[in-house]
């Protein structure tokens, strides 16, 4: 199974990856002593009943959705406490059809709904006043901006999946036009995506989410899949190069793909991944879990653990997700799993003073995994 390992750094600056090679040794990670992570429970009332999918925290608001598509955005202050629930769903103009994702921009006490299905973005204040629409890019190939991020007072920083050529744009918070174009090299446009065409119909399975757009230490870093290189995106809009990956990737059949996971100051955690699926096992795109040490300069296989658990309790990094400019990710912990570590004595710290607040059936608890000052 391709990974990665016996791999040389040319410079300080670069890493590179050969994805044919796998690390021999493994490291047992507690998440604890390399990141910061906090609890945020999330107020259960006759209102504020929902799923927790995160979709922004700020300074002083956290959004929040359900995963079904309902249109309810809840709105809750930086501490979890309940404010207000927001539900704009709907045919009209200023409505939305559908919530893909929500993007704050608490300087403007705004936020920006992916309305994904009308190929627009709906702009409302914080408490649902709805103030503008704004179109997404046309072009015969372009569906949807598949991320979008707050990324200065005036624009967007956004990935545009199926752009054969620039699928990372600046756009205008006022207007969704382009204001910048920001290239990242490839030889040739490959989809990270597995289609069956039969009579029956068309068929897709993709490798699950994974963030294109990731922000640290003040830059935003870029992953297109089609490259051979992760970017970093400086102020000033250059790229400097931060992972290459070898082989080519438009030399392998199947593909391999190289996707960043999460990053911190000591770890940069990484996948590959095999672009084969099986449409009738239901099952593909193999993939081998790997991380650099840029202290040891050298590359390990990995097992992450909660170290808030008096037992060996494991984090799977395809669960958190980075959702501001300061790089902070979230995770969600359902209640009911937690009520019953509480009850067994496995919880410690800040998780079990708040566990022992909760029902089986309160909303989750929020994890933020934040980089440590």
């Amino acid at each position: 199974m391709p990974g990665c390992g016996g791999n040389k750094q040319p410079t300080d600056d670069i890493i590179i990856v050969d994805i044919t090679k796998t690390p021999s040794s493994k490291k047992e990670l507690i998440l604890q002593e390399f990141m910061d992570v906090e609890y945020i429970p999330l107020e259960t009332n006759d209102e504020f009943v929902n799923q927790g999918f995160v979709q922004a925290v700020g300074k002083e608001v956290i959004l929040v959705t359900n995963y079904r598509n309902d249109g309810d955005i809840f709105v809750y202050d930086r501490t979890g406490k309940a404010i207000r629930k927001i539900n704009r769903k709907g045919q009209g103009g200023e409505e939305y059809i559908s919530c893909r994702g929500v993007t704050l921009d608490e300087e403007n006490n705004e936020m920006f709904i992916n309305d994904h299905f009308a190929k627009k973005i709906k702009v409302y204040d914080l408490e649902g006043h709805f103030k503008r629409s704004i179109k997404q890019k046309e072009d015969g190939d372009t569906q949807f901006y598949w991320e979008i991020f707050n990324y200065d007072k005036e624009n967007l920083i956004c990935y545009d999946e199926c752009n054969e050529e620039i699928p990372f744009l600046l756009v205008s918070k006022q207007d969704g036009s382009i204001t910048k174009e920001i290239k990242t090299p490839f030889k040739e446009k490959k989809i990270f995506l597995q289609i069956l065409r039969s009579e029956k119909g068309t068929k897709a399975a993709g490798p699950g989410n994974y963030s294109r757009i990731t922000p640290f230490n003040g830059n935003w870093i870029l992953l297109e899949p089609s490259s051979d290189t992760i970017y970093t995106l400086m102020p000033d809009y250059s790229l400097r190069p931060f992972i290459a990956r070898t082989p080519p990737v438009h030399t392998m059949y199947p593909e391999v793909f190289l996707i960043l996971k999460l990053v911190s100051n000591r770890y940069y955690f990484m996948e590959s991944i095999k672009n084969v699926y099986d449409f009738s096992k239901e099952e593909g795109f193999p993939k081998t879990y790997f991380v650099y040490d840029t202290q040891e300069k050298d590359f390990f296989r990995y097992i992450i653990y909660n170290g808030d658990y008096s037992y060996k309790k494991e984090i799977y990094l395809v669960a958190l997700t980075p959702i501001n400019q300061k790089g902070e990710s979230w995770s969600s912990i359902n209640a009911f799993d937690l009520r019953k570590d509480y009850k067994k004595g496995k919880l410690k710290g800040k998780l079990k003073e708040i566990a022992a607040t909760l029902e089986e059936d309160s909303n989750p608890v929020i994890m933020l995994v934040k980089h440590k000052k």
